[in-house]
């Protein structure tokens, strides 16, 4: 246990990034037991690290960070851990990557019930499953899901400004006036391709030239894995599985044909839809559907985007699709706080009540302009006019 306090103590005299993700001031940090959930590299460790450093400078005796990724664990028990830090005087208990640890959910439910003087907080990967565990937490637990930046965190970060936060709905009502303001500040296109491209993980922070390196490596954890442990993906299909992503990246949108996919990966139909259903909760892809759907997991998507720019710039560089990064990333932008289907009319309906169109500076509202409550996200224009709310702007929902 000393060897694992040195190592929280060191983490603790090392810089941190000044900025804080917007999830750190919306979790409830007084619950008892608080799990966060994210793709790799969205910024976990460094959450629980600057919640630490800004609460607990002062009296570091009463916290523990933990990795169960740690040799310690190869030996010890979470729960061994547990009892010695609680006996003497713990009080905050932070536990990083719980899914490389076996029996994780039974044990952190002994510890709530055990230790009622510890407050627990873990992360693990989107993959995570609270209910499904071995030990059922989600009756217990407050979960939170970390995303990747958004385009208004990103701007904070690289400019050190604070920019304010807009709902949909606000936008959608006042995208002249907005667009107006955030723009006397900066311009939003000259920051705005690098964001599509290499905005969307904290990688940048350490450095641009090795952020592809750093996303590549993410990618293949997750499929070399985290996949394959917390889903029993088989190994032998990850090759094919990386051309499927590549297809779906340089496609304008990707339309699925999932019988002739299945086919050529070599799997059966109903196989790959699970594996979509995989990739999808993995933070890899988003799949879209009808407002009508059904709930079972093997139904066919309408249409499959990446979860995010950086991917389809990662897979598919100077031929990506243009059309598919800005569905991608107003998709992406979306989902973190709406519900988003299908739609037969336009690209996206959002909340079973606004229809988007996605497009140019030129698109026109000629398909949509009888649909109530309809807009076309534009790219390439600085200004929004009406109901053409300019692309970028959905970059501030969070």
């Amino acid at each position: 246990m000393e060897k694992l306090i040195e190592l929280f103590r060191k983490k603790m005299t090392g810089p941190l990034p000044v900025f804080e993700r917007e999830l750190e001031r919306k979790i409830n940090w007084n619950a008892r037991l608080i799990s966060v959930r994210g793709s790799r590299g969205t910024g976990k460790t460094t959450l629980f690290l600057q919640h630490i450093k800004k609460t607990f400078s002062n009296n570091l005796n009463k916290v523990l960070y933990v990795n169960l990724d740690n040799v310690y664990f190869s030996n010890n028990t979470l729960v061994e851990l547990a009892e010695k830090f609680a006996s003497r005087g713990g009080t905050h208990l932070f536990i990083d990557e719980v899914h490389k640890y076996e029996n994780w959910s039974k044990e952190i439910k002994n510890l709530y019930d055990d230790f009622p003087e510890l407050h627990i907080a873990f992360t693990g990967s989107s993959l995570l499953e609270i209910l499904n565990g071995r030990a059922d937490l989600s009756r217990r637990t407050l979960v939170y899901e970390l995303t990747g930046l958004s385009f208004r965190e990103y701007l904070s970060l690289i400019k050190a400004h604070d920019f304010p936060i807009f709902t949909l709905e606000e936008i959608l009502k006042n995208n002249e006036q907005i667009s107006a303001e955030i723009a006397s500040k900066i311009k939003p296109f000259e920051f705005f391709d690098d964001y599509l491209s290499f905005g969307y993980y904290p990688y940048f922070l350490e450095g641009k030239d090795d952020y592809f390196n750093r996303l590549n490596e993410t990618l293949n954890m997750i499929l070399e894995v985290e996949l394959p442990m917390l889903r029993g993906l088989e190994i032998a299909y990850i090759p094919r599985i990386k051309k499927l992503l590549a297809v779906i990246g340089e496609s304008a949108p990707f339309i699925p044909n999932i019988t002739q996919l299945a086919a050529k990966i070599g799997i059966s139909r109903q196989t790959l839809l699970i594996y979509l259903k995989y990739l999808e909760d993995a933070k890899l892809i988003n799949q879209l559907y009808k407002k009508s759907r059904g709930l079972s997991v093997l139904e066919k998507p309408e249409k499959i985007l990446m979860e995010n720019t950086n991917l389809i710039e990662l897979f598919n560089g100077e031929n990506a699709n243009t059309g598919s990064r800005r569905e991608t990333f107003v998709l992406n932008q979306l989902l973190h706080s709406h519900k988003v289907d299908f739609s037969e009319e336009s690209d996206f309906f959002v909340d079973s009540k606004y229809t988007f169109e996605v497009g140019g500076k030129n698109k026109k509202r000629k398909q949509i302009q009888e649909i109530p409550d309809s807009y076309i996200i534009a790219d390439d224009i600085e200004f929004g006019t009406d109901r053409r709310i300019p692309i970028w702007l959905l970059g501030f929902m969070y």
